[in-house]
């Protein structure tokens, strides 16, 4: 008899068909024992689901890989088709911009994490960027009428977001999925709040405290400090909770994660990887402190980028001129980026790719010969 399961006798007083009394006796199993197996399965699904996930993500990207020229051809036919689309309906129907919005996050953020988990990049979507446009999403879909809500996601837009686009240097290339997705993302969202803020008097307008008459304009800003706690502090405490987070679940939840896998990348590591090999100010900046110290800087020096561009989604907030002239400066740098990859780093790229295929080709040919000679 098992340790959780115990013997109950029992009496039956109406007896057999001859008078008699009988005992009965039945086993009652620990109820506790059934909840544990029941986590046990549900635990082993969940790891069965996860690993085939994963093996269909590998399977889909190396699909792609190997029809990579078509693939480019649809992408820029399509990047160019829906680029000339969305800036039809920004300018014929503004109001429908947040609505493509939606739609392009849903379809394409779900893709990319495919093709990240297959390329081990998929800790990229724990950046900022994403924890933004997830918070972005809510707001459109739950939350419109709130006020303060749409003001901390137009400082989040228009202030990290968007300058990460100028400074981190995202191309608009059309033949390229992931620069394409790259890019809107951190270009459609301030867009989106450029329209509602000066572009869709209805839906700011009905942006009002439920049972107070409307106001004559918006926003309802009764004094700068209202202003700057709803552009600047509160926005900046939440990206204090998405820094903390981010910490704790790659540099202390997934450590050793990391250290035994160095292909894994993260944006931290991709930075240095890139600016140590370049020598660059940011490795000079974040080697003030000794190489020990690098991740330490790396997080300062991006929670002082953060605080200088919310800072300054206060003049764009009030200034009809001063967001139009940087939208415009946005997308003139995005697309100067995807000129400037197109002319001088996919001919390399392109270099590199022939020179390899060449070099593994007489190895290919001696390892037949071998085997045809056997």
């Amino acid at each position: 008899m098992g340790g959780n399961e115990e013997s109950v006798e029992v009496e039956d007083y109406n007896g057999d068909s001859n008078g008699n009394k009988v005992k009965l006796r039945f086993r009652v199993r620990d109820p506790s024992e059934k909840v544990g197996r029941t986590k046990e399965m549900l635990s082993k699904q969940a790891v069965q689901t996860k690993e085939m996930l994963s093996k269909q993500a590998v399977k889909i990207a190396k699909q792609a890989e190997e029809h990579e020229s078509f693939i480019n051809k649809v992408t820029h036919l399509l990047g160019v088709l829906g680029f000339g689309g969305f800036c039809f309906t920004l300018g014929a129907r503004p109001q429908d911009v947040r609505y493509l919005y939606c739609l392009f996050y849903v379809i394409f953020v779900p893709l990319r994490w495919i093709y990240y988990r297959y390329k081990k990049w998929h800790y990229y979507l724990l950046d900022f960027c994403y924890y933004a446009n997830t918070i972005f999403l809510i707001m459109l879909l739950c939350y419109p009428r709130n006020e303060k809500f749409f003001m901390v996601c137009f400082s989040f837009a228009e202030g990290p977001l968007s300058w990460a686009l100028i400074v981190w240097r995202c191309s608009l290339v059309f033949n390229s999925m992931d620069k394409i997705v790259s890019v809107f993302i951190h270009l459609l969202p301030g867009l989106v709040f450029f329209t509602i803020r000066w572009w869709d008097p209805v839906f700011f307008g009905a942006m009002h405290p439920e049972g107070t008459p409307r106001r004559a304009s918006w926003p309802y800003v009764e004094t700068k400090s209202y202003l700057w706690t709803w552009l600047f502090f509160v926005p900046l405490a939440a990206y204090s909770v998405w820094q903390l987070l981010y910490f704790l679940i790659v540099n202390v939840l997934r450590r050793q994660r990391l250290l035994q896998d160095p292909e894994v990348m993260t944006s931290y590591r991709e930075l240095s990887k890139k600016a140590q090999k370049a020598n660059n100010a940011w490795w000079r900046l974040s080697g003030l402190l000794g190489d020990e110290n690098r991740l330490f800087m790396y997080i300062l020096l991006q929670a002082m980028f953060t605080v200088a561009t919310m800072a300054l989604t206060v003049p764009i907030f009030l200034s009809y001129e001063l967001h139009v002239t940087f939208q415009i400066l946005k997308v003139s740098a995005s697309v100067w980026n995807g000129g400037n990859f197109l002319l001088e780093v996919m001919p390399r790229q392109v270099n590199l790719k022939e020179k390899k295929r060449t070099e593994t080709q007489p190895v290919e040919v001696e390892l037949e010969q071998s085997a045809v000679m056997k």
